[in-house]
């Protein structure tokens, strides 16, 4: 069996990976698990000389763990400033969120590069390497001109934006052609698949196959592009939240609530959460439908991110002041019609929460999937569920098109669904909870991960074209042989590739 080589931005705590906040590690870390191989990435921690620095390698069951270091100046600039301050709100489309300075981008491509001269010497012949999000965007284009033959996949867990947008970005093309190095590119939807398409074919010379839209032309090579939704351990989770329904920081949850019904919302503290927009969808029911004072209570869980990112800083205090605002114009000396915590919960708890919650409220201006929709599903008691209200511009809505779907931007609209979730009879929220759960259930990141991979060898047979690489300093060019490594990995096609 062909060995599984991930490289991500981060690589999860042996312990940790279930708990982390962030789609990526929940996907990934029963994958690996349960599968094995190497995870390459940071390590999470800031040294004065990392760059000179090996990775360092240990062992947690069947993963290898090879991690570096990051220097203060590649922290703040390919991290803090042009990952997260330039490419997570231009994919997201907020370009007007952004903030460039060529010098953060000159960093992003060097510690790409670091990625790239610091995994090398770590692959196998046979290896699958499967690199992750938009951290790394640059890694394929780096390894081909380093003389990597090996199958490359690429997967994208959040948004890709229309041409226009991206272009905000200077070098958009640099980008976008160092990404077709890959040979397989994954997304979470459709519409980032015709986005990329059109980003490809407008700014980075890519032809579309008249015969299969699935395939780019990217000079004398072809590159395949697929739709793989990342997926939970639906029943798992669902086991948690039933165990968990019952454990003590639910039950003392529950016994503060004095009957209140729980609107319960779970997030990273984030721009893109539409985190202010909910509140003001909530303050909204509170103004016009007058008999749910008193009557409900609102829990927004915000764990703090990215701290060193001006915009979330500033979120971060926005959210303070409206808080404050809500609970000071409605609230009674015994109710608080709104409590926000804004560190991480363990995720246990979590799921014991949703499980009592009458309504999860899961509304992102755009995300690329947002696993924690699944998980509120999955953690639903059937017989007396939950409803999901969920934002029409979340990947998720595709396949949990039985929620209640609003627009995060339309302050009534997310009124109007609140009250709608909150009155709605138990027939109905049966009868939704069972779709939703069809929807998700017999998937899982196991089912996910292993089509991708099938899909990444079947898409390594069907085209092996020489592979021409140019890197980002026009006097580097490699030419690789068109003859890729020996691939053996007996994976069934668990799922179509769209």
């Amino acid at each position: 069996m062909n060995r599984l080589v991930v490289v991500s931005n981060r690589v999860p705590e042996p312990d940790g990976a279930g708990n982390q906040a962030g789609g990526l590690a929940v996907a990934l870390g029963g994958l690996m698990q349960k599968r094995g191989g190497v995870w390459f990435g940071w390590s999470g921690k800031v040294m004065p000389h990392a760059a000179d620095r090996p990775a360092t390698i240990e062992h947690d069951g069947e993963v290898v763990r090879a991690t570096i270091d990051l220097t203060r100046d590649e922290h703040d600039r390919y991290y803090s400033n042009f990952s997260n301050g330039v490419l997570w709100p231009l994919l997201h489309t907020m370009p007007e969120a952004m903030q460039f300075d060529r010098r953060d981008a000159h960093v992003y491509r060097d510690v790409n590069a670091r990625f790239a001269d610091s995994l090398v010497p770590l692959l196998r012949p046979s290896d699958l390497i499967w690199v992750h999000d938009y951290h790394l965007l640059a890694l394929p284009a780096l390894l081909r001109s380093r003389g990597v033959l090996n199958p490359i996949g690429f997967f994208l867990h959040i948004p890709f934006p229309s041409p226009d947008v991206l272009s905000a970005v200077p070098d958009a093309a640099g980008l976008v052609g160092d990404l077709l190095a890959a040979d397989l590119i994954g997304f979470q939807t459709e519409r980032d698949v015709a986005n990329f398409k059109a980003t490809a074919v407008a700014i980075a010379d890519a032809t579309p196959s008249p015969t299969d839209a699935t395939w780019l032309t990217v000079g004398n090579r072809r590159v395949r592009l697929g739709v793989f939704p990342a997926e939970i351990e639906a029943a798992e989770f669902a086991a948690t939240a039933a165990a968990s329904a019952t454990a003590p920081a639910t039950e003392r949850l529950r016994r503060s609530l004095q009957d209140q019904k729980l609107i319960l919302g779970v997030d990273r503290l984030d721009p893109t959460k539409g985190l202010l927009q909910r509140l003001a969808g909530y303050r909204r029911l509170l103004e016009t439908r007058h008999t749910w004072r008193r009557q409900v209570t609102f829990l927004q869980i915000a764990a703090v991110s990215r701290k060193d990112v001006e915009s979330y800083r500033d979120l971060r205090v926005a959210l303070n002041h409206e808080v404050g605002a809500i609970n000071g114009d409605f609230g009674d000396p015994d109710w608080t019609p709104l409590r926000f915590v804004g560190r991480s919960v363990p995720r246990h708890t979590m799921a014991g929460y949703m499980r009592i919650a009458r309504v999860g409220l899961v509304t992102p201006l755009r995300d690329g999937m947002n696993l924690v929709a699944k998980e509120f599903v999955a953690a639903q008691d059937p017989d007396d569920p939950g409803v999901l209200v969920l934002s029409r511009f979340a990947g998720a809505a595709h396949q949990l098109d039985a929620a209640v779907l609003v627009n995060p931007n339309d302050t009534d609209d997310m009124t109007d669904a609140l009250d709608r979730a909150l009155r709605m009879d138990r027939a109905e929220r049966r009868a939704r909870q069972a779709e939703l759960w069809a929807a998700i259930a017999e998937a899982s990141p196991m089912h996910w991960g292993r089509a991708f991979l099938a899909a990444l060898l079947r898409t390594v047979i069907a085209s092996p074209a020489p592979i021409t690489v140019r890197t980002r300093r026009p006097t580097e060019l490699t030419l690789v042989s068109s003859v890729p490594p020996a691939v053996t990995d007996e994976l069934p096609d668990t799922r179509q590739m769209n």
